[in-house]
């Protein structure tokens, strides 16, 4: 009786680059959709960032003017008066009429003889801030007039360098637990016998990537609408260029992160040992975020911020907003941070090609990078 045939294992087919790099990246973008908890985290995210542009609106929303009656005679003190809309009328007695009606706060009319030129008329109480600005003051003529209220420079901060973190710190951990994971279970010498290394770091950085550019595309409807809803449409013109920038600067800026997080968790076997390889990233991240959440009013940190390349994301959108920032500032710090995602790029494959196979104890940096 012969002995029986063992079954034949075919070998891996070759693949191309380009078609392995897109079947790495299809595989991320559908194991994070059909993730629960990752769907879960995206839509609570989505409902944070419309809750806080509606409160940001309706906090920093101007309130609705008070109409104040005036005749020719007084008309034009309120000529220019912030917060006040002036209503003609004929003459005291039509504006007593309006003042009881409710029609108008108060109401401004000619003087009886008694040594005012005006006399300002009201029921219970005479709004505070129109006696104050009627009242004799010296002018006032500001050299560095703010462009921006500050509450809203802060709130946009806020805005990018929330959103920039979250997709930074949740990608970027789960690019290195994917890594490892593989390790653990062997999944990458299967396949590392179909693609090479450089292949694979190329898929699994372009697949959170397009997960991640698809979450900031979801924050920024949100962010129109919500702006929208809230009647902030002068607010909604600055921001556009502003988004269109940081969009931009959010791309590159997490490919370089993407890159080195996937470096770093080559280096390790094992789950808990993520994090002493990955925390430096991590400081990486949060310190430029809150540099930037600190120093926004500050011009001479937020220009040198919008330069360095992990808070050129936040740093430099947020000085186009507020109008610091001259039209070739945004390509020069872009150019700044296309060049160290490339070297980004050369270092993590170096690292993550030379540490993906070996298994056991943390690969120390200088052999990751020796090979």
């Amino acid at each position: 009786m012969s002995a029986p045939t063992p079954p034949v294992v075919a070998a891996p087919s070759a693949t191309s680059p380009a078609a392995g790099v897109w079947l790495v990246a299809e595989r991320e973008i559908s194991s994070k959709l059909r993730s629960k908890a990752f769907m879960i985290s995206t839509g609570i995210l989505l409902l944070i960032a419309l809750a806080g542009v509606l409160i940001g609106g309706f906090t920093t929303k101007s309130p609705a003017p008070d109409k104040i009656a005036v005749t020719a005679e007084t008309a034009s003190l309120v000529q220019n008066l912030p917060g006040y809309t002036p209503t003609d009328v004929a003459d005291r007695s039509a504006a007593e009429k309006l003042v009881r009606d409710g029609d108008v706060k108060a109401a401004i009319v000619p003087g009886q003889g008694d040594g005012f030129d005006f006399v300002v008329l009201a029921m219970e109480d005479a709004p505070s801030g129109l006696v104050s600005a009627l009242s004799k003051a010296p002018k006032v003529e500001l050299l560095s007039p703010p462009t921006t209220n500050p509450l809203l420079r802060y709130l946009v901060a806020i805005g990018f360098g929330i959103v920039f973190l979250m997709a930074a710190s949740t990608f970027g951990g789960t690019i290195a637990q994917s890594v490892v994971e593989e390790k653990q279970t062997r999944v990458v010498e299967l396949l590392l016998s179909a693609i090479s290394p450089r292949t694979l770091l190329a898929g699994k950085v372009l697949g959170n990537t397009v997960l991640a550019m698809a979450q900031i595309v979801a924050l920024v409807a949100i962010a129109m609408v919500g702006l929208t809803v809230t009647g902030q449409t002068t607010v909604l013109e600055g921001l556009g260029g502003p988004i269109i920038w940081f969009a931009v600067f959010f791309l590159f800026g997490f490919v370089l992160l993407a890159a080195l997080y996937s470096a770093a968790a080559a280096m390790v076997s094992r789950q808990e040992d993520i994090g002493s390889t990955t925390t430096p990233l991590v400081f990486l991240v949060m310190l430029p975020y809150f540099l930037v959440i600190f120093f926004n009013d500050n011009p001479v940190v937020m220009t040198i911020l919008s330069y360095v390349p992990f808070s050129a994301p936040v740093g430099m959108p947020v000085r186009l907003f507020v109008g610091e920032a001259q039209w070739w500032e945004p390509l020069v710090s872009l150019v700044i941070l296309l060049v160290s995602c490339v070297g980004a790029i050369l270092i993590g494959a170096k690292i993550y090609e030379n540490s993906l196979l070996r298994m056991g104890a943390r690969v120390k940096l200088s052999e990751a990078l020796k090979g």
